[in-house]
């Protein structure tokens, strides 16, 4: 038996952390993953390494990961070929757009399609043939609002400011858990040492949220808020801002301020204190906090994004980094300066061009909010969805009222999926088309470097050799595609492989052939352990997208947003919220099919602060059941003092009990979907995100 060693990165998550692989192979030549461990030569990384990371191997071993095509028979799977797969999707699809027009088709792609850079390159390949409006992407569970405010404040989407964590001195982390996310929006492997770092320099770490989280419990100071009332918390931080003149000047084209100004006057902090549950002196006191600080920044994620007001909130954020002198500046927030720039390669963007037909609600670069795809099915009438193609994504877990779209599917004449497994969403699909495994296939992250606390590179080669028989999942797509321009007698332009693209955007990107560094394929093949180019530096006035080549201060959407905020009815009395919660080793619903990422203690409860169970004549540990407006769901109780008084948590990807699953791990888990009770009509009003935080709902015994 040989071993040898390979360096690559994970990409299960946006931490991308370098790993050292060793791999033995048999006397019969079969490669085997003898360990996985960090890589402590990564200059980003510096050894760190998650439990995600170790179960690549899972992925890799698993008998319920689906290799070869498969269709529906009844209610039974048969595996075909590839080339009848890709002739069957092109009729099917075809024939139902020429009878219903290019919108009965809908496209749905999930989170694992910027953790893999051939779906990136080559997924609009055939995507794009089907000319539909409906598109739909996790974005819109998640991170849409950051998008947007960034379109609307510098001109282009992905133009996305980075907290510059190894540099500030006062860290503010709003609806936020890196240290079980290993950062989002903010690539930052070991974050925990980073964040432990920047107190150990004198610096200082707030959280606020309405759970005291792994992150809370390092931190020097944990806010409890009420769900949803961040746009409350932050409106008040920046007219205490203006009020107590603690606004800094930028060094930035700036228009529009002095309309902020006039538009968060109303917004003291002792009339927003209600609507947030955090006292008006403390909030006082910590927009004072942060002015005084040398280098500051403030840092909202998915809980601020996944509520009412998640646009809002981040205009908010972006502001108060803006006012403080802190955006653009080193210690503050700065953007990145990547490899391979997608501000660059890309458009800025377009916002509201269409709408969807049911509700009316906004599309964002092309997509629709996810919010309406259910009723986009099931509404009859003239553009209604007949036909859905999935792209690694479950989103009967994953979007709100989870089972109304569970029974919208039901109701489809035809559905592909692209996927490595039969879940709660692709059960429903009538041909799986699986692609290689993370460690069959190359990768580059241009997402995850794009949203790096520094700026880094490197590719990383496969580290086993691809199947007979198998497909890249780029591959995949020009097989859909060419089989669908032949079946519509279309003409299909050439494409080139994902490594071509990647070697020529670096050849020609800012570290590339007119540069020191020379990148190219061939020069990353050279530094297996990755690239460090350098710190994030101030460059933002350069790279403004907008008409004005300044930075919009005042998007009249979101001024005219404000009067919604000021218009919220107060908090009702004795009113539960529901939070989601995310783990270290389940941020995905896949994950819970591996045993090293379930072992432990259970995660799979609903937590509840002890005197709300006592308010309830509820137990610890006793089975209850939790109602909202769109269902009801059984669950055992545990009693949690980390829980703020009238909020209660469920966890994200659970709930794999649905028959027709062929996922034996996960379906011999405990627990229930926190989106069966999520809410398709709570939403944020401007850009149509899903508000999966702050849902009403009732608890009792079962």
């Amino acid at each position: 038996m040989t071993k040898t060693l390979h360096h690559r990165a994970c990409h299960l998550c946006e931490a991308i952390c370098g790993l050292s692989i060793e791999v033995s192979h048999d006397d019969e030549g079969r490669a085997l993953i003898s360990s996985i461990k960090g890589d402590p030569q990564d200059p980003f990384s510096r050894g760190h390494v998650c439990p995600k990371a170790v179960a690549l191997q899972d992925i890799q071993n698993d008998p319920d990961r689906l290799r070869v095509p498969h269709k529906r028979v009844g209610q039974q799977w048969q595996a075909i070929g590839w080339d009848e797969a890709f002739a069957l999707a092109a009729d099917k699809l075809w024939r139902i757009q020429q009878a219903h027009g290019r919108n009965a088709v809908a496209v749905y792609q999930g989170n694992p399609s910027v953790h893999n850079y051939g779906l990136m390159t080559h997924s609009n390949y055939f995507l794009g043939l089907l000319k539909t409006r409906n598109r739909f992407s996790a974005t819109s569970v998640d991170q849409l609002p950051q998008h947007l405010v960034s379109h609307l404040m510098y001109g282009h989407g992905l133009l996305l400011p980075i907290p510059d964590i190894d540099h500030t001195a006062f860290m503010l982390i709003l609806g936020g858990n890196p240290l079980a996310s290993n950062g989002s929006i903010m690539t930052v492997p070991d974050v925990e040492k980073r964040l432990k770092a920047l107190r150990t320099r004198g610096g200082r770490l707030v959280v606020v949220d309405p759970r005291r989280t792994e992150t809370a419990a390092i931190a020097d100071r944990h806010l409890f808020i009420r769900p949803g009332g961040d746009a409350a918390l932050l409106c008040g931080l920046l007219n205490t801002l203006f009020d107590e003149d603690l606004a800094r000047g930028s060094q930035l084209p700036v228009n529009g301020l002095q309309q902020v100004r006039e538009a968060i006057a109303p917004f003291s902090a002792e009339r927003m204190s209600a609507h947030c549950a955090i006292a008006a002196a403390d909030i006082r006191q910590l927009a004072r906090d942060f002015a005084a600080a040398d280098k500051a920044v403030c840092y909202g994620r998915m809980g601020v994004s996944t509520q009412a007001f998640g646009t809002l909130c981040h205009w908010l954020v972006q502001l108060i980094n803006l006012v403080t002198g802190n955006l653009d500046r080193e210690g503050g927030a700065l953007c990145t300066e990547p490899a391979v720039d997608l501000v660059a390669t890309t458009s800025g963007g377009h916002f509201n061009a269409w709408q969807s037909r049911v509700s009316g609600l906004p599309e964002y670069g092309g997509e629709l909010p996810v919010a309406a795809m259910a009723e986009e099915m099931l509404t009859p009438g003239e553009g209604q969805v007949r036909a859905l193609v999935t792209v690694a994504g479950n989103p009967v877990l994953s979007t709100p009222n989870g089972r109304q779209l569970d029974a919208a599917l039901e109701g489809l004449e035809f559905m592909l999926s692209i996927d490595l497994y039969i879940n709660e969403t692709t059960r429903h699909a009538d041909l799986i088309l699986p692609s290689t495994s993370a460690l069959e296939n190359d990768h580059y992250d241009s997402t995850f470097n794009l949203l790096a606390v520094r700026n880094v590179t490197r590719f990383n080669r496969a580290i086993l050799a691809k199947p007979d028989g198998a497909l890249h999942d780029w591959e995949i797509f020009v097989g859909l595609a060419q089989a669908f321009a032949k079946r519509a007698e279309l003409e299909l332009k050439p494409t080139w492989a994902p490594a071509q693209m990647i070697d020529l955007a670096l050849r020609k990107g800012r570290y590339g052939e007119s540069s020191p560094w020379q990148l190219s394929l061939a020069a990353l093949d050279a530094h297996p352990h990755g690239l460090d180019l350098g710190p994030l530096r101030t460059n933002l006035a350069a790279r403004l997208g907008t008409a004005s080549k300044a930075v919009e201060a005042a998007p009249q959407v979101l001024l005219d947003d404000l009067q919604r905020l000021l218009q919220q009815a107060p908090p009702v009395a004795g009113e539960l919220l529901l939070i989601g919660r995310r783990h270290v080793r389940s941020n995905n619903s896949w994950m819970h099919n591996f045993h090293r990422l379930v072992k432990g203690k259970p995660r799979h409860q609903l937590l509840m602060h002890p005197h709300d169970l006592q308010q309830r004549q509820l137990q610890d540990g006793q089975r209850v059941r939790i109602r909202s407006r769109t269902g009801q769901l059984e669950v055992e109780v545990q009693a949690c003092e980390d829980m703020m008084p009238g909020v209660v948590s469920l966890p994200h990807g659970f709930g794999h009990s649905r028959q027709g699953v062929h996922m034996q791990i996960a379906q011999a888990q405990p627990g229930v979907s926190a989106n069966d009770l999520t809410d398709e009509r709570l939403r944020d009003a401007v850009s149509g995100n899903a508000a999966l935080n702050g849902v009403p709902v009732q608890v009792e015994a079962a």
